[in-house]
Order: C-alpha cells, then structure tokens, then sequence
C-alpha cells in the first residue's frame, strides 16, 4: 500500500485526550492514497487521497440531499458520509485487485472503526453509524453508498482530462450501481460528455 507517509499518530508519544488521539488517526486518511487511482497510472502527485474522497462523498451527499432527497435524515446522511473511510486509517484502501474478500475487507475495517473509536465516551456510536453504511439497509445509508460511486466516476472523469487516460472501468463498475433517477442521470451525463 503507498502512503505519503506513516500514520501520525505513532508520532503522538503519550495518552491524550480522545479528541487529539482521533485527529492524529483522522489525519493519515490525507496520506493515504486511493489506491485504485494509482493502479491505473494516476501519478501521486495528482492521485487523491482517502481524505479528498470523503470531503467529496461528503459534501455531493450535502448538495444532492438538500436538491433532491428532502425526505432524507440530512444529519444522518452527513454522519455516514464521514465515517464511510475512517476504517481504511488502519485497514488501508483496499481495492478489488487485493483479492480481499467482502467478509475479509469488512471484518478489517470494523476492526479499525473499535480501534479508534475505542477511547471515546460513547464508541459504540461510531460503529453502529459505520455499520448501518456498510450494512446498506436505511435509506441514508443506500443513498451514501450511491455517492460514494458517484465521487468516484466523477473523480475519473476529471482524471480522464486532465491526464487523457481511459479510465473507463470505473463507468462500468458503477453502472449497475447507480439505481437513484436523480443520481443515475449524473452518471449518463458524464458517459455523454466523454465523447465530447
């Protein structure tokens, strides 16, 4: 896995409050490439890293949520779209070309979610948001994982131009994904606009 550097928080030398703890792990998703991006050629220098996709996760779901989906829980659409990632600060980016089981990924990463949360007053909190995402069953919880792919196409879609790679395996691996109308026709737009 290539990271710009270690996690800081083996920089931290000794117990501090939760809150510093959390932001001394919170900050390794900024050194953390996405690991896909690199597998296709992307060079580091532009390759975003987990952090960059959670604040687009992040701030689609907002704007879309808001546009669109009024019925939605904003507060708890927002909620999944933070954490959605927090597990990779210990997990890693982990990318079908691992040939890491579903089961394996997901045992990992909920591994790291108890890790770092467990100093916190109320951990379970975390987990249980970091669950209800992976577990896809509310509808925040299946619109968050809709934006998850979207950031990703729209990610290869400004890679597409800015470095004139074919990133089209991203296109179809979310294809089938995307059941949302609304969020579905932002894909069919981006398809569109590859040919122009």
């Amino acid at each position: 896995m290539i990271v710009k550097s270690k996690r800081p928080r083996e920089n931290l030398s000794s117990k501090s409050h939760f809150l510093i703890e959390f932001a001394f792990e919170y900050s390794h998703l900024k050194n953390l490439y996405r690991q896909g991006w690199l597998k296709e050629n992307i060079p580091e220098h532009k390759c975003e890293s987990v952090a960059d996709h959670s604040f687009g996760v992040a701030i689609l779901s907002m704007i879309l949520c808001e546009e669109y989906f009024p019925e939605l829980d904003i507060s708890k659409v927002m909620k999944l779209a933070l954490i959605h990632e927090v597990g990779e600060i210990l997990a890693g980016d982990i990318t079908p070309h691992d040939k890491i089981t579903k089961e394996k990924k997901y045992e990992m990463e909920r591994e790291a979610i108890v890790k770092i949360f467990e100093g916190f007053p109320t951990p379970k909190k975390y987990l249980s948001l970091w669950e209800e995402f992976e577990e896809n069953k509310t509808s925040e919880a299946k619109f968050v994982k809709q934006i998850d792919k979207l950031e990703m196409v729209l990610q290869a879609s400004v890679y597409e131009r800015e470095t004139k790679k074919d990133l089209n395996c991203f296109y179809e691996s979310v294809k089938d994904q995307l059941k949302e109308p609304k969020v579905k026709q932002i894909l069919d737009e981006l398809v569109l606009l590859r040919d122009l």
